[in-house]
């Protein structure tokens, strides 16, 4: 059976706000959390960036839920520090603690004053990272110098067990690539028909039999007017194709690119509706997709009435699912 998680959102609420949050969501019988990495947030509207890494030993202190966070290591995060701070979450966590790791997008990396590269190097470089990263976990000393420079590494507090790799994709061809080298697939909710070819991308490329966990992003409010408001103004910014997503630079082009965005753009990207039971019969679809972990994530401000009217209304359903 899947599970079914929060997702925190590091660029709409405080950090402190997303504490009380997960601890509620676990409270009302969600079974796993992931938390955002941004340096910025996606608008202005949004407003706020706290610091992942703090927020998750906080979070997995808090509760007693299995938890993750994907991070782009190689510009903005030496993955060397990340190797260090992901061995010591898993080692205070056994077992509930996940990294996922992908190519990153210029909104948040582009503050180191270094230049954005190109897909096909920003993949060599992720790629570079996972390696070092893995080697840290395994005790090795690691020199490395190609995309990353990395000399005479070691990491001394390491978990009995590393934590999981998952690779971040979002298209078909970035998932058939991850297939090839990472413990499991993150991506995110598309249409029933575009997910499954990242779906089968994935299991085609060497990812048949790992994990695969599906960020799911949603508008969910008790009445379709303010779950259509929100969808636009929270999230209108994060429909856009993913290679211009990767490439802008700053909120302000975010906004911008989309100010033109209706909520009928919106369907699809973002599950639109203020009915639980729509939103039961497409995570029932998420399940026989294949996906291990379903973690939802409300666009609309309000995340204690969602926390509430799905611990009441849709979890209880999946479970007799």
């Amino acid at each position: 059976m899947a599970t079914v998680g929060f997702h925190a959102s590091h660029e709409q609420h405080p950090p402190d706000h997303l504490l009380r949050c997960v601890v509620l969501a676990e409270e009302a019988g969600f079974q796993a959390a992931m938390c955002s990495d941004h340096f910025h947030p996606w608008s202005e509207r949004q407003g706020e960036s706290g610091f992942a890494w703090a927020w998750l030993g906080a979070a997995l202190q808090a509760t007693g839920l299995p938890m993750g966070v994907v991070n782009a290591p190689g510009q903005r995060y030496h993955p060397a520090i990340v190797a260090q701070a992901s061995a010591t979450l898993a080692t205070m966590f056994p077992g509930r603690f996940w990294l996922a790791v992908g190519s990153g997008q210029n909104l948040n990396e582009h503050i180191t004053g270094d230049g954005w590269p190109v897909k096909d190097d920003r993949n060599a470089r992720l790629l570079d990272s996972a390696a070092v990263i893995r080697d840290l976990w395994a005790g090795e000393t690691v020199t490395h110098r190609g995309h990353v420079t990395v000399e005479d590494a070691k990491l001394y507090t390491r978990p009995d067990t590393p934590p999981p790799l998952y690779g971040a994709a979002i298209t078909p061809e970035t998932a058939r690539w991850v297939a090839g080298w990472a413990d499991g697939l993150i991506t995110i909710a598309k249409p029933p028909d575009e997910m499954a070819r990242v779906v089968d991308a994935f299991r085609e490329g060497g990812g048949e039999g790992k994990p695969m966990i599906l960020q799911v992003q949603l508008s969910y409010a008790r009445s379709e007017g303010a779950a259509e408001a929100a969808a636009v103004e929270q999230w209108g910014t994060n429909i856009l194709e993913s290679a211009v997503l990767a490439e802008l630079r700053m909120p302000g082009d975010f906004e911008a690119a989309a100010e033109f965005v209706r909520t009928e753009d919106l369907e699809g990207p973002v599950r639109i509706s203020s009915e639980p039971r729509q939103h039961v019969e497409w995570i029932r679809s998420d399940i026989e997709a294949g996906f291990s972990s379903i973690l939802l994530h409300n666009v609309h401000p309000d995340q204690e009435t969602f926390i509430g009217d799905f611990g009441e209304h849709v979890l209880p359903q999946l479970g007799e699912s």
